[in-house]
């Protein structure tokens, strides 16, 4: 195989594995995982507010 065909060949299988996870990504299974991570960073903290260890300082 010349250079060119590989070069070919390399960007077909890029393109395959990106429509891969752009199915992946929207696919119906995937919504509740996805939205829970989307809330993420608006939930509550679990920690303990009776823990004095943290309090005042840096982690």
């Amino acid at each position: 195989m010349a250079g060119s065909d590989w070069h070919g060949l390399w960007t077909l299988l890029l393109m395959a594995a990106f429509v891969g996870v752009v199915v992946w990504a929207w696919s119906g299974r995937r919504k509740k995982d996805f939205d829970e991570a989307a809330n993420l960073p608006l939930q509550e903290d679990e920690r303990d507010s009776d823990d004095d260890s943290n309090k005042g300082g840096l982690r």
